[in-house]
């Protein structure tokens, strides 16, 4: 930070007032929350985890100096704010696959363009040698195979592909109202909204990790 933006000692005062403030409501609403998911501890949360922050940088900025503690944040959704009774759902989805072997995916893909020559052609261009350029692009052999495969197909034979699998996730949110045909497909995830997602589900190698920690942790009681 620069010497004319430096932040002046009153400023630094008020950013700690600011956390006293905040440690109080957080208090407060933890005596007083209504069950284990109230909205009203997430806020406080969320409020007392910004005003520290904001707090450690002006003491950094302005006394070169740290705060002893750190308030984690949260990968969890924040408090559903949805309907009651959802009359419409989107399902958003996300899958992330490393391409692992390139020319299993390439002879994949030949193989689809070789008995679908409409599928070569949407992928590489309607040109003469547009089966031939699927065999030997991965850009246009991606786009044969998820033109041809459902995703859940994919999903389940992603090896026979030449595919990896990373981490998925798959959120349900609430919607009031269908949405009209062709209405959000320009920004398809423009506005997918946390706090209407009623249930999520992830996959991902860092939770078998964790499992096989706890397995290390945990005391063989059968001897």
């Amino acid at each position: 930070m620069s010497d004319a933006a430096q932040p002046s000692a009153a400023e630094v005062r008020a950013a700690a007032e600011a956390v006293k403030a905040a440690l109080d409501r957080h208090l407060d609403a933890v005596e007083r929350r209504s069950g284990q998911d109230d909205p009203a501890v997430y806020a406080a949360f969320d409020e007392l985890a910004a005003a520290a922050e904001v707090y450690d940088e002006l003491l950094y900025d302005t006394y070169d100096e740290v705060t002893p503690f750190e308030i984690p944040g949260s990968d969890a959704l924040p408090a559903y704010a949805g309907p009651e009774e959802p009359s419409a759902l989107s399902l958003l989805i996300r899958r992330d696959y490393t391409v692992a072997e390139p020319q299993r995916l390439l002879h994949q893909a030949q193989r689809i363009a070789d008995l679908d020559p409409d599928a070569a052609d949407e992928a590489a261009g309607s040109s003469a040698d547009a089966a031939a350029v699927v065999g030997t692009s991965v850009h246009a052999a991606l786009g044969v195979l998820f033109g041809e495969f459902e995703p859940d197909e994919i999903a389940s034979r992603h090896k026979e592909f030449g595919l990896e699998e990373g981490d998925s996730t798959l959120w349900v949110a609430a919607a009031d109202d269908p949405a009209e045909p062709g209405e959000w497909l320009s920004a398809p995830f423009d506005q997918a909204d946390p706090q209407r997602v009623v249930c999520r589900f992830d996959v991902s190698a860092v939770f078998d990790e964790e499992l096989d920690d706890d397995d290390l942790e945990t005391p063989d009681r059968g001897r």
